[in-house]
């Protein structure tokens, strides 16, 4: 991108705050439509709210930086400064008001924590200045632009009337994922599945859980009727205000409903004269659905994937979905039994975490596995779904 001119001062910004930038510039996160002044970020940071509808904290630009705090105690109302990131320059700020904040205060909004040793508290706190510039701005990112086009295009090509959301983190893809998703489509013309997109290394790559979501999606249901996206999950989708800026971009991207699944921590989950309640019914109308899903586990009694609200058994006879636990099976190269995931998503995963793990693994497949006759090549996620299915034969067990 080049600036309309040369402009003398320049404010670096990372990827993080350029994805945010974009997110509201393109409406995605409306009411909110720019930066905030002083006024009018500590009017929001009071109340929670903006034009009448929920907002946990106000929206602003403080990066952090000698060179930035210098540029922003010189810079003067109606300057334009470019905005820089990784050595290019990606838009462009009219400076209205430059004021101080204090950083400490908005983690603790934003966490509401501020303790240093939480990694979210520590990482937004290590890229947060203490001088905030609001004004007009504009910034180049295609990756926004482009998802909010593949969304109005789809739903313009199934004539979808009922378009449904839900955030998904897919660490791994499990089977309560895939019954929360079958469910929903079952009610819905379109599915948007935002896949989270972190600017942290924790977890699994992002492409690698791209493939299996879409490997899923290719085999196992209706094509046209799902639709992935990719979520740049900024530090403000974090702690325990995420579900109101996930339901206001579902929103604006679209959406009728979002689902969220009962067990998510942001939902503070309480009873009000004996109903079940959650955080939205104490902040009013955010002009979405909120679809909140019962928990599923897999009985050793039932011997299928339930609901702990319409199971019988207790506790004792359930398998829980737990990401961490099923991760941990994964990193050590091993296959997590098919009721927890589908053998085709895990041999996928492991695949791509392991490649060329076997030494002869053309031999070791044509040793151990039936086969047609025929000696073909076979990829390491053949032989891991060959492999599950041996682990599945039960005529000696």
């Amino acid at each position: 991108m080049t600036s309309s001119r040369k402009n003398k001062h320049a404010l670096q910004i990372d990827t993080e705050a350029l994805s945010t930038l974009a997110l509201v510039q393109e409406g995605l996160l409306a009411p909110v439509t720019g930066l905030m002044g002083q006024a009018e970020a500590r009017e929001v940071d009071r109340t929670g709210r903006y034009k009448g509808v929920p907002f946990p904290f106000s929206f602003i630009l403080a990066p952090r930086g000698r060179r930035n705090r210098e540029v922003l105690e010189q810079a003067r109302p109606g300057e334009t400064l470019d905005l820089i990131c990784q050595g290019k320059t990606v838009g462009e700020l009219t400076v209205e008001e430059v004021y101080p904040i204090d950083p400490q205060e908005r983690v603790v909004r934003i966490y509401g924590s501020g303790d240093p040793t939480h990694p979210g508290v520590r990482g937004t706190l290590a890229r947060l200045g203490d001088l905030a510039v609001s004004g007009p701005y504009r910034v180049e990112y295609p990756l926004i632009r482009d998802t909010v086009n593949r969304v109005q295009q789809m739903i313009r090509r199934t004539g979808a009337r009922k378009v449904s959301a839900m955030m998904l983190a897919a660490n791994p893809l499990n089977r309560a994922h895939e019954r929360m998703i079958r469910e929903t489509l079952g009610q819905s013309d379109l599915m948007i599945l935002f896949l989270r997109k972190p600017f942290t290394d924790e977890g699994l790559r992002y492409d690698i859980r791209l493939n299996a979501l879409n490997l899923f999606i290719d085999n196992f249901l209706p094509r046209n009727k799902v639709l992935v996206i990719p979520f740049e999950n900024t530090y403000i989708f974090a702690g325990y205000n995420e579900l109101i800026l996930d339901a206001l971009l579902a929103k604006n991207y679209g959406a009728q409903e979002l689902v969220i699944g009962k067990n998510h921590a942001g939902l503070g989950l309480y009873y009000d004269q004996n109903r079940l309640s959650t955080i939205f019914d104490t902040l009013g109308d955010l002009g979405i659905g909120i679809n909140t899903v019962d928990e599923y586990v897999y009985c050793d009694t039932c011997r299928t994937l339930v609901s702990i609200q319409t199971c019988p058994h207790g506790q004792h006879h359930h398998i829980h979905y737990h990401s961490d636990s099923i991760m941990s099976l994964i990193q050590n190269g091993l296959l997590p039994p098919t009721i927890l995931v589908r053998k085709e998503i895990s041999a996928n995963i492991v695949a791509a975490l392991f490649p060329r793990r076997f030494r002869n693994l053309q031999e070791t497949y044509y040793s151990l596995m039936p086969s047609s006759g025929l000696l073909e090549p076979q990829s390491d996620e053949q032989f891991y779904i060959k492999l599950m299915e041996l682990y599945q034969t039960s005529s000696l067990t």
